[in-house]
């Protein structure tokens, strides 16, 4: 992971660089949010994924920085005081208090605009270009991760159960990571029944990872983390630990892990790796 951190991070360089002129705060902005921190998990599953199934080079690199860009937009624009109102992200200070807000909120469009643009440009073939395109939008869009942000801003806590929950977290974070996986799967050429177990695959980790998140926040330390921990329980809000309690989501994260490993039964050893990345999502200090 840490390899595949340090080529995407060499890769978005290169698609974000340094400009002269009156757009160059925006570009610089752009490139704070963007690079010098963060685990990639999403641009490292459709890697990875990809690499499973035999495939690589220049198109999946530039579909995982594409996810990356637009999964870090929806960071700046979460950070922002009209939103979940953070200061602190991958350990250092949110674009909003580094510039401004008006420069958080283009910085977010930025980046979400040239998400589209790199898979547009790849060296992919055409059908595959539309095929990755379309599904990012949809992934990224009402009826996923803005869907679920969407649930999180107007559903009172006290209506928020365990179904609910899930509901909006499969959107607001399960999505990306399906769309990751299934980016992987697609620029491979996969089947419709490896696609299929990829997507279960995806559907359960996200989850976990959601879970562990809530865990985080309740145990978590700031520094290692990299961001605000205890806020949830601080606004009251309702999340798998409030509801399931800190051993309970625990529980809960094994049991989603371990099925999400049992999809991976049909790509054999060739798995492996995306196994690991289970156990690594699941035991995570950050």
């Amino acid at each position: 992971m840490s390899e595949c951190a340090a080529r995407i991070e060499v890769v978005l360089d290169a698609l974000l660089p340094v400009t002269q002129g009156h757009q160059a705060v925006i570009m610089e902005a752009m490139r704070y949010a963007a690079l010098g921190g963060g685990k990639r998990l999403r641009p490292f599953l459709v890697i990875e994924t990809a690499k499973m199934l035999g495939a690589s080079g220049k198109a999946v690199e530039a579909t995982a920085a594409a996810l990356e860009c637009l999964h870090v937009y929806s960071l700046v624009h979460d950070d922002l005081p009209c939103m979940d109102d953070d200061d602190l992200r991958r350990g250092k200070p949110t674009v909003h208090k580094a510039y401004d807000e008006a420069m958080a909120v283009l910085a977010g469009d930025g980046l979400l605009t040239v998400a589209f643009e790199m898979i547009a440009t790849c060296d992919a073939d055409p059908a595959t270009r539309v095929q990755l395109i379309a599904m990012l939008a949809k992934a990224g869009g009402t009826h996923g991760m803005i869907g679920g942000q969407v649930i999180d801003m107007t559903v009172a806590e006290k209506e928020r159960d365990e179904a609910l929950i899930t509901q909006l977290q499969n959107l607001k974070t399960g999505a990306l990571i399906e769309y990751a996986v299934l980016a992987g799967a697609v620029l491979a050429g996969a089947s419709d029944d490896q696609k299929s177990a990829l997507q279960s695959y995806a559907r359960d980790m996200g989850l976990a990872f959601q879970i562990k998140d809530d865990i985080l926040d309740v145990e978590g330390d700031a520094e290692i983390v990299g961001k605000a921990v205890g806020k949830d329980e601080n606004l009251g809000k309702a999340t798998f630990v409030s509801i399931l309690g800190l051993e309970g989501a625990r529980k809960t994260a094994a049991e989603l892990g371990a099925r999400a490993k049992s999809h991976l039964a049909p790509f054999g050893e060739n798995a492996q790796t995306l196994c690991d990345t289970v156990d690594f999502v699941i035991g995570r200090s950050h």
